[in-house]
């Protein structure tokens, strides 16, 4: 019988994380203070984030160190499998070599657990007693409420609205662990109450979200704010991925010719590419390639410039690729990739040329979910179905050529609570969606003025 798993020992668990700014530093650009134009002071962020994750979030030092509390809560679940998808490749007929990389085996069903844990623990550790975030889909938001059960800590979710009633059964997980969640926009926030007097009807977005978490946090002293993507300090935590994927490989003497993985805000694709971001600044023929839905296009249809990442306006500017800080996409159920922005890290990585970005879809990714049920029998999460996507079609590209390529892709989180969505897909309910030019230039139009 043919082993399909790559395992590690749970004394091989990485332990430091890789930060890649340390190898791209001069093309990255600082976060502004949107009051005064200059480069931010890392101090003012002390209201909202723990001392210990802002030096992360401005650090250069190629490797800092995991706490060893942090590897006793990673030890429940990692390292995670790598895993041959023989029976995909024997559908496909393809010469191709596939892996994925299982996330979903996380007890909230997602990477996201990589970065929860480490934020909450630094909170605790700072006398934080009370959590806000936001939530797309709800794989954050379970990530962190299981995250702060474990360190003892009080969370308050602001769920996309959208996605608060297309998935209740996120909602019901997170409050078993504990926290309260509320649909965004809400009437909790002054930001919350001025948008649903405009937009009475609107689906949410993260940036709404994220400007409802930071505004609450911004009220109490006991409060911080988390984010589940986009920051340095979470692309950071999730190089675990990457770092278990490199030893997996290694150790059955194979090397990856395409890395794919889906992105919303990039800390999916940052974990599992970073790690292999020194070997192909040195040369190395490795291909990274981010996969994002056609209606929030921010790698493929988007603009490298400072932005804020919340529709209040209440963050620092960040230079990454966006479509706006206002936009609000469209309802597909992929709501953890419906955000503007993506990481300023990914986004100087895709500057640079050695990103490359495909939109996909909705029907499409759904059909590649499926394809993957039938062979695999794992269900992905509509978010890991973007990579699933764009994974098939580089399988079936090699069989056209017959090159014998090794495929790696991030299963980022398990579709256990999207039902719904498949349920919609399977009876003709769902429709592809493309955001029109106009109102992505509509929403560029309202962009801050830097420099």
């Amino acid at each position: 019988m043919v082993n399909n798993k790559i395992l590690l020992r749970e004394d091989q668990l990485p332990r430091r994380w890789y930060n890649v700014a340390a190898d791209i530093k001069e093309h990255l650009s600082p976060p502004i203070d949107p009051g005064t134009g200059n480069p931010m002071d890392p101090g003012k962020l002390k209201v909202l984030f723990a001392e210990a994750l802002i030096e992360q979030e401005i650090s250069t030092e190629r490797w800092i160190s995991i706490p060893e509390e942090i590897l006793d809560q990673y030890a429940v679940w990692r390292p995670t499998m790598l895993i041959r998808a023989r029976q995909l490749e024997q559908y496909l007929g393809t010469p191709a070599r596939i892996y994925y990389k299982q996330e979903g085996v996380s007890p909230p069903g997602s990477h996201k657990t990589n970065t929860a844990i480490p934020q909450a623990f630094y909170n605790k550790k700072e006398g934080i007693k009370r959590l806000t975030t936001e939530t797309g889909a709800g794989q954050w938001g379970s990530a962190l409420s299981y995250a702060c059960q474990k360190f003892g800590i009080e969370l308050l979710v602001y769920m996309v609205r959208c996605s608060y009633e297309q998935k209740p059964f996120r909602k019901i997980l997170m409050r078993m662990w504990g926290a309260n969640v509320l649909p965004s926009p809400s009437d909790m926030t002054e930001c919350g109450r001025s948008i649903r007097a405009q937009y009475p009807d609107t689906p949410g977005s993260l940036g709404i979200a994220i400007s409802e978490a930071v505004e609450d946090a911004l009220k109490r002293d006991d409060t911080h704010y988390t984010l589940g993507s986009v920051l340095n300090h979470v692309m950071l935590h999730q190089t675990v991925i990457g770092l278990e994927i490199k030893e997996q490989l290694k150790s059955i003497n194979e090397k990856p010719d395409v890395l794919i993985a889906c992105t919303g805000g990039g800390s999916n694709l940052a974990g599992t590419i970073f790690p292999f971001v020194p070997e192909k600044l040195s040369g190395a023929k490795i291909r990274f390639v981010a996969v994002e839905p056609s209606s929030c296009p921010s790698l493929t249809r988007g603009r490298y410039v400072y932005d804020f990442g919340d529709m209040a306006k209440l963050t620092p500017l960040l230079k990454m690729y966006t479509l706006g800080h206002d936009y609000v996409p469209p309802a597909i159920h992929a709501g953890g990739l419906r955000y503007h922005g993506q990481s300023p890290l990914l986004s100087a990585l895709t500057k640079m040329g050695l990103v490359e970005a495909v939109g996909v879809k909705q029907l499409g990714v759904f059909d590649a979910a499926k394809i993957f049920i039938m062979t695999e029998g794992v269900v992905p999460a509509p978010e890991t179905a973007h990579a699933i996507r764009v994974t098939i079609d580089e399988a079936l590209e090699a069989k056209k050529t017959g090159e014998p390529k090794v495929i790696v892709f991030t299963f980022s989180g398990h579709g256990h609570f999207d039902m719904a969505a498949y349920e919609a897909y399977m009876d003709g309910k769902l429709t592809d969606y493309d955001y029109p030019q106009e109102a992505i230039e509509r929403s560029m139009r309202n962009l801050p003025k830097v420099g």
